[in-house]
């Protein structure tokens, strides 16, 4: 599938967003964000419920006008130049809805006639699973399938931009993994993608960069392993000793960031210098450590140590 021929091998800034505001009933929702995504990246934006990172990318579309603050994309004003950039730029948005009588084949075709240069939309029904549903009307569909054909609809126009709203909500497990692969393929063919999102797995896997959100606001900004990176606890111990340790013993280990109590399993939080200590605590006491673990700290608890979220 070839979307936007040529656009990856240019770097600089394709979205800009500077100082961006919008309030409801006197509620500042965006409160001075500023980013910029870069052409060719995957890009995502997390942030718990009501942060406003819905509300920042319908100004990025153009489907609201800010308060304050400065928007472009490829260089046009989403509201000024509204016409101009549903030509560069696609959008799944949060929640849509398509006329209940409407078949997947007469929307894709609807849409397609939409675009000057659109894509092929047979080959990409089929990578999404609604070659099967062509004939199926828009009112019989899943939650899953209409989250699918909403996607296919966003890539149609062959844009070099593309918002993805809340992706991969309502998918199974399978269907999520398939479109990831096919947002890999849209970004390798050039496409730039802006992603909100709520699976932190998601985020982790398909983002170069990321913007948390938090109150209106972005209070991060970096890789997902740069994220993680900020963690004071960037690798997680958990065991079950085969006799209790007490909280003295355990709060005298070196660089530890968190102890919690699970019944009688202890999960640790800390770095390479907090597992060799743990160990040889262990084997001081000849304690037995059932169902020993040592992992890496994920996005998902940066996210929780950066937002505060409990």
């Amino acid at each position: 599938m070839t979307l936007a021929s040529g656009s990856a091998t240019v770097r600089g800034a394709v979205v800009e967003v500077s100082e961006l505001r919008k309030s409801y009933a006197g509620r500042n929702v965006v409160d001075g964000i500023s980013f910029a995504v870069e052409e060719g990246e995957i890009f995502g934006i997390l942030g718990p419920n009501g942060a406003g990172k819905t509300t920042t990318v319908e100004c990025v579309e153009g489907l609201r006008v800010p308060d304050g603050g400065r928007v472009r994309v490829a260089g046009l004003d989403p509201v000024a130049d509204h016409d101009e950039v549903t030509r560069v730029l696609g959008a799944q948005l949060q929640e849509s809805e398509l006329q209940a009588k409407l078949t997947v084949r007469e929307a894709l075709e609807l849409y397609s006639a939409l675009y000057p240069h659109p894509l092929d939309w047979r080959p990409l029904a089929e990578r999404l699973g609604l070659t099967g549903r062509l004939t199926t009307r828009f009112g019989r569909l899943s939650g899953g399938q209409k989250q699918r054909l909403f996607i296919a609809l966003a890539l149609i126009g062959n844009p070099r931009v593309v918002v993805l709203d809340e992706l991969t909500t309502g998918l199974d497990p399978r269907a999520r993994r398939d479109t990831w692969e096919l947002i890999e393929d849209v970004r390798a063919g050039g496409v730039t993608v802006l992603l909100v999102t709520h699976f932190m797995e998601e985020a982790q896997r398909l983002c170069d960069r990321i913007a948390l959100i938090d109150n209106g606001r972005v209070t991060a900004l970096d890789t997902p392993r740069g994220l993680i990176a900020r963690l004071a606890r960037s690798t997680v111990i958990s065991f079950t000793p085969s006799v209790p340790l007490d909280d003295e013993e355990l709060s005298a280990l070196p660089a530890l960031a968190s102890v919690e109590r699970r019944g009688e399993r202890i999960v640790l939080g800390g770095t390479d210098e907090t597992v060799n200590a743990v160990i040889s605590l262990l084997a001081r006491r000849r304690i037995t450590a059932h169902q020993l673990r040592v992992s890496d700290a994920t996005l998902d608890d940066a996210f929780l140590d950066l937002t505060g979220t409990p």
